[in-house]
């Protein structure tokens, strides 16, 4: 076999640090989760459906075949916390806590989680 396939579905979650709420404004945390979908992309793990509130978020992306999880986890939270504080000088001390939340997603599931996601954002 030639090619590769890798179809592994992630749940990944962080919050902001001290769950402090810096995403109130929700057009923010929209182009928020937009950049870190971008991101996503540009690491070939392609994001299904980003969500969240303002002191926490929740991805649901495709896992790449050339990146680990903790690589993939680093460089959403580096690349996204720099843009955050670049956007809007009154985040200067945004940060995300250091830790994260990780679980593999079966394909029959990924509708379920999509929904909840949808849920959590429709609710702010």
């Amino acid at each position: 076999m030639s090619q590769s396939l890798v179809q592994i579905y992630v749940h990944i979650v962080f919050s902001t640090k001290h769950r402090k709420p810096y995403l109130q404004d929700k057009e923010f945390r929209d182009r928020t989760h937009r950049y870190l979908a971008g991101i996503c992309n540009n690491l070939k793990s392609p994001a299904l459906l980003i969500g969240g509130v303002e002191d926490h978020v929740h991805i649901l992306c495709r896992l790449g075949k050339t990146i680990d999880i903790a690589d993939l986890i680093r460089d959403l939270k580096r690349d996204s916390s720099k843009w955050v504080k670049a956007e809007e000088r009154s985040l200067a001390e945004f940060h995300w806590q250091e830790g994260y939340g990780a679980f593999s997603i079966s394909p029959s599931h990924v509708e379920l989680l999509k929904e909840y996601i949808e849920i959590g954002r429709a609710h702010v």
